[in-house]
């Protein structure tokens, strides 16, 4: 744990209490860094929690990793909490339930946190809470501060999630694939079933996101990690609002510094020399976040796909874990198993595997091209910022709705599948496709990447001086100080 230092005394602190997993531990110590540049009123804390599933991440099985993030900063203090059991009996009824009580099950490490390390030292201002950490507000009204939900994925999302309640009270029933489009405020285009995330076809998934996003609705406000140039539908449509929901903040994008750890670089040196030797705009990247991995069968189709191409690649390739066991993707000891006889030797010149790879550093490095993700928030905005155009490849979680919008409302993809997930085994991509999807990414100068290098510069100017994230979170800043000056009055 870092000390807290004699200048954070006279500081009053937020405590954060993000979900664990990478990109919202990730963009929670950016949003951190951020607001204590612009406001020196303030100290963070942050509660990490311990991983609800076995993890081979760097960042979230070594905690020394998610130290070193913050330690640049020293009004951030990180806490680790105490291990709860993980309610392994729910994980078969919906993941999304799983996580809930997980999380829940951390409330009183919560409090005895805030207790043991923050208020000995200063006064609590308020709690910012993810998505998942709704359970929290609960902490806020017994400390008698407000609470602030910080939204790590888009406006869109947002918009769908705050869009559930109304309908499952009008018709009481989960969303089934085959669905007519449904009108959803918060995109531009009529939204298919088929690109709904999977929770919205079950039954305690869907009511679990329902019983977040009523919870959204008490908090003083919510952060979004997003920019008013790239969702300017979603986020009028926020504003606009039938149904009375917080004040909505968008800070974004919050693009992190290179998240590799010195003693790490020579794990990662061969990628970033690699690189080095390749031309500028020549190679296409394939990453599918911490979580994402393929069975052998479509692993040996993206080989045949990526070689047919022609194009160079790096291909970043996670092994998942034995069925039925609660933990995350790890790296393969022998690639050749799964591969075509020969693709290495073929392909020496070419490209190269990988396990986990350094994603905002390939993506940041001028031979990066193009780039194939899971269609995370956090990986969109990283290529959006580094102007580097996106294939389509949505696995879990929201990203499916995620590909949707960046294909049919911001034309900002190349689409591949907007409707592929890790957990329906009737989705396959054939080597073709593939083929097709990262040559039309790759060749040329065409429509989807000068309008992706055009929003490159526009997120940028967001968040300097004068840009909207910049406006809007001095907003923010000025809602938590009144908070604060009406709490010492």
């Amino acid at each position: 744990m870092i000390s807290v230092d004699d200048t954070q005394m006279n500081r009053s602190e937020l405590v954060f209490v993000p979900t664990p997993a990478v990109g919202h531990l990730v963009s929670t110590i950016e949003f951190s860094k951020r607001l204590l540049d612009c406001c020196d009123k303030f100290s963070v804390t942050i509660l990490v929690m311990e991983s609800a599933f076995e993890s081979s991440t760097p960042l979230i099985s070594n905690p020394s990793t998610t130290q070193s993030l913050a330690a640049s900063h020293a009004r951030i203090k990180i806490v680790d909490l105490p291990s709860v059991n993980r309610p392994v009996e729910i994980l078969q009824q919906s993941v999304e339930k799983y996580l809930t009580v997980f999380i829940e099950n951390y409330k009183c490490h919560v409090r005895d946190a805030i207790a043991n390390h923050v208020l000995p030292n200063s006064s609590v201002s308020g709690l910012v809470v993810d998505m998942f950490c709704t359970s929290m507000i609960d902490v806020a009204y017994e400390l008698k501060v407000p609470s602030y939900l910080f939204f790590t994925s888009g406006a869109g999302f947002l918009g769908l999630l705050l869009h559930l309640p109304g309908r499952y009270d009008r018709l009481g029933m989960v969303f089934k694939p085959s669905d007519p489009e449904s009108v959803v405020p918060s995109y531009a285009n009529p939204v298919p079933a088929y690109v709904l995330p999977s929770f919205a076809y079950k039954d305690t998934g869907y009511s679990c996101f329902v019983n977040c996003a009523r919870r959204f609705k008490e908090t003083k406000g919510i952060i979004v990690n997003t920019f008013f140039e790239l969702e300017s539908h979603a986020v009028s449509s926020l504003l606009d609002c039938e149904t009375e929901i917080p004040p909505v903040y968008t800070v974004g994008p919050l693009i992190g510094e290179h998240h590799v750890k010195p003693s790490d670089r020579a794990k990662f040196g061969k990628i970033m020399t690699w690189l080095d030797d390749q031309p500028p705009k020549s190679v296409v990247f394939l990453c599918f976040g911490s979580f994402g991995s393929f069975d052998e069968a479509q692993l040996r189709e993206i080989a045949v796909g990526l070689e047919k191409s022609g194009k160079k690649f790096l291909w970043s390739v996670r092994k998942g874990p034995p069925k039925g066991q609660l933990a995350m993707p790890g790296d393969y000891s022998n690639h050749e198993k799964f591969l075509p006889q020969g693709f290495l030797e073929r392909t020496k010149d070419v490209g190269i595997l990988c396990g986990w790879a350094p994603q905002v550093e390939v993506l940041a490095h001028r031979a990066t091209g193009g780039f194939v993700p899971h269609c995370g928030w956090n990986s969109i905005s990283e290529s959006l910022w580094h102007g580097v155009p996106i294939v389509t490849w949505p696995l879990y979680a929201e990203q499916q709705i995620n590909a949707f919008q960046m294909v049919k409302d911001l034309g900002l993809a190349v689409e591949l599948r907007l409707d592929y997930r890790t957990d329906d085994g009737n989705h396959f991509v054939v080597a073709d496709e593939i083929e097709k999807a990262v040559r039309c990414v790759m060749d040329g100068d065409g429509a989807v990447r000068k309008r992706v290098e055009e929003m490159s510069e526009v997120c940028r100017k967001a968040v300097g001086d004068g840009g909207s994230s910049c406006t809007s979170f001095q907003h923010l800043i000025e809602v938590m100080l009144a908070c604060l000056d009406n709490k010492e009055e």
